[in-house]
Parts: C-alpha cells; structure tokens; sequence
C-alpha cells in the first residue's frame, strides 16, 4: 500500500516523496484516513511505529481543506507529557507545512523557558503543542482561547496519566468546545487510559497495533546479576570492552543519571545526563548531539527518554529496573527498530532480582543472565 491510497492531498504527497517516506506504516494505513473522516480515534501502538505522522499528516490535510476563520485563534491543540516531546512533535508538523499551499502555523509551548515569547504568539497559532501546565498558565494570562479547538490530541497519553497529569487534562477539556474531534495515542491501554478514552472520546475507531513477536527478538536482551557498589564499573567495562559508541543508559533519578555521568567523563567516556534541572537549550543541545553521534553515552530517566527518537540506535543498558514491566519493554524498544538488531543490558543487583522475575514473565521471555562478579573489573 502506499501513501496515494489514503486520501492525502498532492502537497502532502509531494510532502512525503521530497522527505523519502516511501510507504505507510501499519498505524499510518488506519490511522489517516480514519481521522481525514473526523472520526474519533484510540490508537494504541508503540514508540517507534509511526503515529506521529500518522495524526500529523491528517491533520494538516483537514486544516489546509477547511475555510480560514476571520479571526486567529487555534484549532488544533496536541497535549503532550514533555517539553522533549512537545519540540519532536512540532518538528513533524514543520516538516510538511512548508509544502501546504496555505498559510498554517505551529507552536510548542512548555515550561523551563521564558513565557512572554510564546504569550505573543500562541494566540496565533493554529496548532498548538503544549504540555498541560504551561498551556493553562497561558489560558489564565488570557493569552489564548480554547474556544476554538476543533481537534485535540492527547499524545502518550498513558505517560501523561501516570505523571498525574489527569487533574490538568480535566480542566483543559472544560475549556474546549464539546463539538471537536478527539484523538488519543498510548503505546498502552491500562484502566486509567480505559477511563479516560470513555470520558473524551465519542464512537471512536479503536486502532491496535500490537507487536510483532519478531521485534522483541531483534533486541538482544542480556542481564548481569551484580552488587550494586560494581554497577558503576561495570557499566564503565561493558562501553570500554564492548567499544560501545552509542548508548542510552537508564536511570531511576535525575541525581543517579548526574551521579553517573560524573563517573563516565572521570573515566575518559564522553557522556551527558538529561533531566528537568537542566535549561531547555542545554536539553535540546545534548539530545542534538547524541541523536548525531556525537555524544557516547546519554544517561535519561524514563520521563526525559520521551523526546528520544532514533532509528537506529545500538544499545540500550538498564542502570537500574523501572518500576513497570511495560516501562521496561518501553525502554528496551529504543532499539531494535526498523528490522535493525539492537542490543539490551540490564545491570540487576541481587535485590533486584525478584522484580526481573516480573518483568520476564509479563514479557513473556526469559532472559540470560551472567555473573558480573566475576568479570574483572579492576581499572574501571
């Protein structure tokens, strides 16, 4: 199937064949005509297949064929959990408006910068990007008006629940017209999410993408079984001793991620740690580089890991278990993309074992593990 056969306009098709997308991707296929329909949509697929483009490009086919208002407000507002996602986001729409015959805008609008930039313009804007609480910080400094919205998207909006974000949702969709097209995506569908697609969406065509089995065996899975005081050095001989160039390292706290950064760089390993204490410019410049090559290491928690999107990324080491089995399958699914094999490590301290107990069963796959004791770790 491709691209032609899903009702986009020429510009958006000229679009993707300037920008080399050369067919749909499984949530692409139902997930762009369903919304050029206005219909209401659930799609659940996850990171990494495609969903982006495939709201994105719908959208903007809806927005260039409707009439132009006489006045400037938004019509299109994609709520997103981080300021990482709301830039990634905003990427793929300026990827394509430059090729609509019309004139269309889009803004990313977050906290950790200044807001009178974005107080000028968000008014303006036709589509709005937004993180809930910055967003309702410019809704009372009567900067923009919601009355307008005839599309809302809730992007990862899984994340968004579990960051507690629900009580900001709620009060958002009261400021939105009740007649609106509403579109949620979540790489999964727990009880929160089954609550809230009940309250926001209306006779929704419900999208599943489930994961092929064949993914999950690109990746590479191996485990260490490790004190937690030789985490650190092996971690610090697995990129030495394996030449590892491209690593994202997960860790449970923007302290730990400092922590172990500050470790990387005395041992000559070029790394940086991403985190919500750190400016928006510095975020973004580190996240450019690593996504460029040009940073080894990367250390993340899951929250910050959102606006991470690489294709082709090698490895992926677990400093330390998440909390949820999903949240570990999440993680390790930043590698193994697009039919490229990738490699997964989780570093698992004694007490941790039980939990990867856990995690293997929900995942329905064991995983090997070794001794990291055992190896010799003297110098690192």
């Amino acid at each position: 199937m491709s691209f032609n056969s899903l009702g986009l306009a020429p510009a958006l098709l000229n679009a993707l064949n300037a920008e080399g997308y050369s067919e749909p991707t499984p949530i692409q296929r139902e997930v762009i005509p369903a919304v050029i329909g206005k219909k209401d949509v659930l799609g659940i697929a996850k990171t990494g297949s495609g969903k982006t483009a495939g709201y994105v490009l719908p959208i903007l086919h809806n927005l260039q064929a409707a009439t132009v208002s006489s006045y400037r407000e938004p019509t299109v507002l994609v709520l997103v959990p981080t300021r990482e996602l709301a830039d990634q986001v905003q990427q793929v729409f300026q990827t394509f408006i430059p090729f609509l015959t019309g004139r269309v805008t889009c803004l990313a609008v977050s906290g950790g910068v200044s807001i009178n930039p974005q107080m000028q313009a968000v008014g303006k804007a036709d589509i709005v990007v937004a993180t809930p609480g910055r967003l309702l910080e410019l809704v009372e400094k009567n900067a923009v008006r919601l009355s307008s919205i005839g599309t809302l998207v809730l992007d990862e909006a899984d994340k968004m629940l579990n960051l507690g974000f629900k009580e900001e949702v709620d009060r958002i969709l009261t400021l939105l017209p009740l007649k609106r097209q509403n579109l949620l995506f979540s790489a999964t569908l727990g009880d929160d999410l089954s609550r809230v697609q009940q309250v926001v969406l209306r006779n929704p065509q419900v999208i599943k993408i489930a994961a092929e089995v064949d993914e999950i065996d690109l990746i590479h899975q191996l485990a260490y079984l490790v004190s937690e005081e030789k985490k650190g050095p092996l971690l610090r001989y697995l990129i030495k001793h394996g030449d590892l160039k491209q690593v994202l390292v997960f860790a449970s706290s923007t302290i730990k991620a400092d922590g172990i950064v500050n470790k990387l760089l005395k041992n000559k390993i070029h790394a940086a740690s991403v985190h919500s204490k750190l400016s928006q410019q510095t975020r973004r410049d580190t996240l450019r580089q690593f996504k460029a090559g040009e940073l080894r290491v990367l250390v993340a928690t899951d929250l910050l890991a959102r606006g991470i999107d690489i294709e082709f990324l090698p490895c992926v080491i677990n400093y330390e278990l998440p909390r949820s089995p999903k949240d570990y399958v999440h993680r390790i699914g930043r590698t193994g993309r697009a039919e490229n094999p990738g490699d997964a490590i989780s570093l698992i301290s004694p007490e941790e074992m039980d939990h990867f107990k856990v995690i293997q069963k929900k995942m329905g796959k064991r995983v090997k593990i070794l001794s990291g004791d055992q190896l010799d770790l003297q110098g690192y």
